[in-house]
Parts: structure tokens; C-alpha cells; sequence
């Protein structure tokens, strides 16, 4: 992997061999991570307080785009080691607050001008989301929940980010596939039962007219499942928009109770939202999957990928 760091100014600088390394993919929030470590000379002209940027490539492919949070040099009997680490451009969105205000009709393209283009931040081509009336944001929201809940609750799309940092505002795209066989070099596989976080029953309540509106996963419940939350309109006319919201968390929740998580000692090129084929003898979970957390490094012992999937419809 070949990583380059960015200033302001347009500047790039190449770092010298990584001596470890690694990249963690999300299929939104918590966003994109980086880290890496290489060797340092201390008379090296470039400042890393002033870079700004990150840019990883493998084989003249960008593999990753995103912004420093950190850069540390420290010496040891070895010598100056540099560690620089941060996160995807979703950072830029996550740690700026939108201005509370109210759209008559907002369009995709309001979203984008007021919420997105001012952080340097382009759209990926193929994105179109229908236009939403009496659409509010509410002081305090980050920018990114803005862009999310536009989105997810009326657009019915997961806002992520892609390799090139732009943000996609598209549905999956299930032509990708890969297959974990036997003849993959997985070094463990683990499923998971979680019940932690899954939602038995939302209540929704509108405190204007009273009316009040029980969604429930009866599957959940059957198998003993009680967790209830209670959502309340803040305003007049956000009752529709709240009730999808409950909907949209009841079923995302029951969506998190089954995983599983592949471990390879390779990097297994496969990103979120990609369709996985798990084949593996022994293993009683074979079947379809989609990855939603990919995780890739490189330290002492060579190169190694840690890969999370769900069930194909996951919610995100």
C-alpha cells in the first residue's frame, strides 16, 4: 500500500515504507478509520502538523480518502517512528453543526448546497432522492445527521462515503460478490447472537393530538425479547417522519441480531454493502451475506482482514 499525506495548499508527500498499517471500512456511522506507522527522518523538510489529508492507493487504485485527527513522532532505540491516524471524510460532516432552520421543499440538491459542498465534499454520480416537504433540522444536528436523515427516513437510502471520499446517496450495488470458501484463507469465523439493542416494541406518541401508535417485532417477542422505546413529536408536523423513524429502528435492530465475522490472514477485497458467499465445510451458517464493517491491516505477521456480515437486507 502506498499512503500520501495533504496539506491546505495542495501539497503531497509520499511516506517512506509503512511498517504497519490499518484501514476499517463502515457502512456509515461510526465513520472510516487509518492508522499506520513508518519509519521517520528527523530532518525531513515536511511538517506533519500541517497535513490535512489522507490518500491510500494499491496498485494506482485509491483505496482510501480522509482527514488527519492525529500525527505523533516518537524515538526509540530504533530510531523516529512516525504514527499519523484518522478518519474518512464523513468526519467532516460529523464534527460541524448544521444551522437549525426549516425547508418549505427541500430538494437533494438544497441538502447537498447547505450541508455538504460547504465542507469540500462531492457527491458520487447516480444519486437521486425525492424531494421532501416541511423538512426541519433541528439546532444541535451535525451535518451528518441532516444528510442521514434525509436520506434514510425519506429517500429510503444509506448515505455512506466511497473509496474517493465522495458521498453516495445510491443503493446498494449487488452485481459485487465474493465468495469465503475453503479455499480462502480464513483464520477464524465466528457468529454471533446478539440480543443487546434489539427493540421489541417503539412507541410512537404525538403530543399535539394524542394519538399514539404501537409498532412491535413479534418475532423478537416470541423469543422473549422486551425492550421498548417511546418516540414523541417534537413538532406539528413531523408525526410521519417520527413514526418511520420508530419503523425504521425497530427493524434495524432486529436486523443486528445476527452476525458473523470472517478473519483471514490476507486482505480480502470486499467493502460494505458487497454482496459474500460464505462456503465453508464444517461451518453450520453457510449461505449469503453482506459485509458492513471491513476491517484491513498489515503488522509483524504480514497481512490479515477482519470482515463483519449480515443478513442481506440489513438496514444501515
Amino acid at each position: 500500500m502506498n499512503a500520501y499525506m495533504t496539506d491546505s495548499g495542495g501539497g503531497r508527500w509520499a511516506l517512506p515504507g509503512l511498517t504497519a498499517w490499518r484501514l476499517e471500512y463502515t457502512a456509515g456511522t461510526p465513520c472510516d478509520s487509518f492508522w499506520l506507522r513508518c519509519p521517520w527522518d528527523g530532518e525531513n523538510t515536511a511538517r506533519p502538523a500541517s497535513w490535512v489529508g489522507f490518500l491510500a492507493e494499491e496498485k494506482g487504485e485509491r483505496i482510501f480518502t480522509g482527514v488527519v485527527d492525529e500525527c505523533e513522532v516518537s524515538l526509540s532505540p530504533g530510531g523516529l517512528t512516525l504514527e499519523v491516524s484518522g478518519r474518512g471524510m464523513a468526519a467532516r460532516l460529523l464534527d460541524n453543526e448544521a444551522l437549525g432552520q426549516d425547508y418549505l421543499y427541500a430538494t437533494q440538491a438544497d441538502i447537498l448546497r447547505d450541508h455538504v459542498t460547504p465542507y469540500g465534499i462531492k457527491a458520487a454520480p447516480g444519486g437521486s432522492l425525492p424531494p421532501v416537504a416541511q423538512f426541519s433540522v433541528a439546532s444541535g444536528s451535525s451535518e451528518w445527521s441532516v444528510v442521514y436523515d434525509f436520506a434514510r427516513y425519506y429517500g429510503g437510502v444509506a448515505p455512506r462515503f466511497d473509496r474517493e471520499g465522495r458521498l453516495v446517496l445510491s443503493g446498494w450495488d449487488d452485481s459485487r460478490e465474493r465468495v469465503i470458501g475453503d479455499q480462502t484463507g480464513v483464520l477464524a469465523m465466528t457468529r454471533r447472537d446478539r440480543r443487546y439493542g434489539v427493540l421489541s416494541q417503539v412507541l410512537v406518541r404525538d403530543r399535539w393530538s394524542g394519538q399514539m401508535e404501537t409498532l412491535e417485532n413479534r418475532a423478537f417477542q416470541a423469543l422473549g425479547g422486551q425492550a421498548r422505546r417511546v418516540l414523541t413529536t417534537p413538532a406539528r408536523n413531523s408525526y410521519k417522519a417520527v413514526r418511520y423513524s420508530g419503523q425504521f429502528q425497530l427493524e434495524r435492530s432486529a436486523s443486528e441480531l445476527e452476525r458473523v465475522e470472517a478473519t483471514l490472514g490476507e486482505v480480502f477485497s470486499v467493502w460494505p454493502g458487497d454482496m459474500v458467499t460464505v462456503q465453508r465445510s464444517g461451518w453450520g451458517w453457510n449461505g449469503r451475506y453482506r459485509a458492513v464493517q471491513v476491517m484491513n491491516g498489515m503488522d509483524q505477521n504480514g497481512l490479515w482482514s477482519r470482515v463483519e456480515l449480515a443478513k442481506p437486507d440489513v438496514l444501515i
